[in-house]
């Protein structure tokens, strides 16, 4: 009898409920990180199970022909790294040791995809407790990965990388939404990055990189949008990523396993201070450049930007605390002659002065900017800040620019707000009509298309959105005649109230 096959749903409500085993004990900021290696290894266990059955059904008891055949395969995962072995010494004394254990043996076997991955983890860490809360608490992190609906076998599950995927976002998510400021620095939401990924339009073949790529949430997200002519999805690109944060580096590339995009570069280091992605001692070129770095970093580097031996801020130094335009630049620098580029930047990038004003002048003066796009307050984490959306295109054909405020288009809720499907819709409706149609004047109080002249001369490079897309609502004239007899008949019933509010009190003596 087939094994009834786990939803979706299940599967993360049963991940979520997992967290319990560390809440309390650790922020969610930190317990993350166990959560989700777990998963990790339960993934590559069960793959790999399958796959030895596969092979044990087609070479009977010819274990060494297995193994090798196994060694073939996209990771090799030593016997003594399998969910099974781990479960199966749950209520060892040792239990943290031996999955710090299985953890290294699983990088030494797959240095090129893997290595590092762990380095920051420990499940034999006082973090967790003394030894013996320490161990209940793996215990009980075993039993939950051992729970039916946590059978991640693709003779079960069918397609592990879209549901594994799917559920790997969905705890980013969660975890960013519990983690307040810390939450931004690893995750953008998902329907930001369906709107940046669709605007961007990444094409089969292209080299895409997040040059700020936190858990890989938006670089995905991006490589997602590929498809072919009919439509279907496309795996014909490469991808590439660094991050500075060690441990969301180690996410981001759990995140691209669990995706199938283990081939995806990621490097760990400072993009402005220390570019990992290089073609030589070039920076390396991208078709597609996508980023939501941090908004306005201080001490990103000023001081040896002068010098910089890339050359990225011959249009200007940003200012030593706003590395907004250091990450714009950076991002211009590495793009293809034909490449597009698409950033989440705070509206202080659209109209401070100083330093950033001369940049932003050199980038309108070289035809570099195609649309900024601005969006409603509190889609992100830890911030209730409205943000917007930056594209580039070194390939621009028209010397206009696109502004669309869509800051009004959104769901409201409770902690944050979230852009809905056909909010994405309108802003990619309007974008593409703009690109296609050479008559597009913008739609009233939603989009503008500007002359290159309006925003240099009449507007002196000001980029601030209220000054293209006018939004003002004009009141509803009053009537005043209406008003005024509202007003003498609320009084009369006052006057009535009052008086008999006075004969109750004459009679009570009061």
């Amino acid at each position: 009898m087939k094994k009834q096959r786990p939803t979706q749903d299940q599967i993360n409500q049963t991940l979520w409920e997992a967290c319990d085993t560390f809440r309390g004990a650790l922020d969610s900021s930190e317990y993350k990180n166990y959560i989700l290696v777990f998963m990790f290894v339960k993934y590559l266990s069960d793959v790999w199970k399958d796959h030895y059955e596969e092979y044990k059904k087609q070479y009977g008891d010819d274990e060494a022909l297995i193994q090798r055949k196994l060694k073939r395969e996209r990771f090799y995962l030593p016997e003594k790294s399998t969910f099974d072995y781990l479960y199966s010494k749950r209520n060892d004394d040792k239990i943290g040791e031996i999955i710090d254990k299985a953890l290294g043996a699983i990088e030494d076997q797959n240095m090129e995809k893997l290595s590092g991955v762990f380095r920051n983890i420990s499940y034999n860490s006082d973090k967790l407790g003394e030894t013996k809360d320490r161990n209940r608490r793996l215990k009980s992190l075993l039993n939950d990965f051992n729970k039916p609906e946590m059978d991640f076998r693709p003779s079960v599950l069918g397609s592990t990388e879209d549901i594994l995927g799917n559920s790997y976002m969905f705890l980013l998510e969660r975890f960013a939404s519990g983690a307040g400021k810390k939450g931004g620095e690893f995750y953008t939401p998902h329907e930001v990055s369906v709107l940046l990924a669709k605007l961007v339009n990444p094409q089969p073949g292209n080299r895409i990189c997040d040059l700020a790529c936190g858990s890989g949430s938006l670089l995905t997200t991006v490589a997602e949008e590929v498809t072919n002519q009919d439509g279907s999805p496309s795996k014909d690109f490469s991808l590439f990523g660094q991050e500075s944060n060690g441990d969301t580096w180690a996410l981001g590339k759990l995140n691209m396993f669990l995706h199938g995009m283990d081939s995806a570069q990621l490097e760990w280091g400072d993009t402005i201070n220390n570019p990992k992605l290089k073609d030589g001692e070039s920076l390396m070129k991208f078709d597609i450049v996508v980023a939501n770095p941090p908004f306005s970093l201080d001490k990103w580097g000023a001081e040896k930007a002068e010098a910089d031996r890339y050359k990225r801020f011959l249009r200007g130094v940003p200012p030593k605390t706003k590395g907004d335009y250091a990450f714009i630049l950076h991002m211009i620098e590495t793009l293809l002659p034909t490449g597009r580029a698409g950033v989440i930047v705070p509206h202080g990038v659209l109209f401070r002065g100083s330093s950033e004003g001369k940049i932003r002048e050199q980038l309108i003066e070289e035809n570099l900017l195609e649309a900024v796009i601005g969006l409603p307050s509190n889609l992100f984490f830890g911030t209730s800040i409205p943000a917007a959306i930056l594209i580039f295109n070194k390939a621009k054909s028209t010397e206009d620019t696109l502004f669309i405020d869509a800051s009004g288009d959104y769901e409201e809720g409770k902690k944050q707000n979230k852009l809905r499907e056909q909010d994405i819709e309108k802003v990619i409706h309007h974008y593409m009509l703009w690109k296609t149609d050479k008559e597009y004047k913008g739609l009233e109080k939603y989009s503008y298309v500007a002359k290159k002249k309006e925003i240099s001369e009449d507007n002196d490079y000001n980029l601030n959105i209220p000054r293209y897309v006018d939004t003002f609502e004009e009141e509803e004239l009053v009537d005043i005649h209406a008003t005024k007899k509202e007003i003498k008949t609320l009084e009369n019933e006052i006057a009535i109230i009052r008086s008999k509010m006075n004969d109750y009190l004459n009679e009570l003596d009061l």
